[in-house]
């Protein structure tokens, strides 16, 4: 029987004043998580419960931004927004979406790069990741000016978040799960009602988050996975950082990197 996990509703790529959006919808079958992308003018309208999720990917690495919604109020909040915030403040505001607050998962700059901007544009809060994170975010122009991008900036978060605190919008709330590995003060948020989680560069679809860049460790990264994510259920759905997300139980069983421990 089709278990509907959420809507995915627009993806920019490209320059948005040049190109079309496009309808992103993700809909799980069993193990099998099916994606279709359409023209946005040919969208269709389904009922897929009150939280819903928009992907933006920005920056040149592509990191999925994420808009997490309630489908009847419209308000919200934005996920790891990494840079190109001229096109995350367009989307959102096409779609009539209020965002409340910043949610950050770690400290790179492809995840991190835009929160400062963001957040004197439109006065939120940024929320997250965990405290040893500080050093990256205190550092994101220098990596920015590594990697030869313009216009991302440093920042501290307005709350530090730890292992087991709560984030909400509306009534849509979030478990707090400290996961570090990919980066020391990495994050993930987890919604028990909807069985979803955020799950940002700890686990991809087939594969796992790198662990050479600064703070990364491999043992710990692993111990993550295992204590932490798998935990939460075979049935848990995820969006990650970068690419498809998928199901927990589906890398659980697939995922090579996943196997033996």
């Amino acid at each position: 029987m089709p278990v509907i996990l959420l809507n995915f509703i627009v993806i920019f790529k490209g320059n948005p004043a040049t190109e079309k959006p496009y309808l992103f919808s993700a809909i799980v079958l069993g193990p099998v998580a099916v994606y279709r992308k359409r023209d946005f003018s040919d969208t269709e309208t389904r009922d897929m419960g009150k939280l819903q999720a928009g992907i933006i990917p920005v920056t040149p690495f592509e990191q999925n931004c994420t808009i997490l919604f309630d489908q009847d109020t419209k308000e919200g909040v934005v996920v790891d927004p990494g840079g190109d915030v001229d096109v995350i403040l367009q989307v959102v505001a096409e779609n009539g979406i209020t965002l409340k607050e910043i949610w950050l998962t770690h400290g790179h700059l492809d995840h991190a790069g835009g929160a400062e901007e963001l957040r004197a544009k439109l006065s939120l809060p940024v929320i997250g990741p965990h405290e040893d994170d500080r050093p990256l975010l205190d550092r994101i122009e220098v990596q920015a000016e590594k990697y030869g991008i313009a216009g991302l900036q440093n920042v501290v978060p307005d709350k530090w978040l730890k292992d087991g605190d709560r984030v909400s919008f509306g009534d849509h709330v979030f478990e707090v799960y400290h996961c570090p590995g990919h980066a020391p003060g990495h994050v993930i948020y987890y919604n028990r009602d909807q069985q979803f989680a955020h799950v940002g560069d700890v686990l991809f679809a087939g594969s796992v988050g790198r662990t050479d860049l600064p703070g990364g460790n491999h043992e710990q990264l692993m111990a993550s996975i295992r204590d932490k994510l798998l935990p939460l259920g075979d049935d848990v759905g995820f969006i990650c950082g970068h690419g498809p997300g998928g199901r927990l139980g589906d890398e659980r069983r697939n995922n090579p990197y996943l196997q033996g421990i």
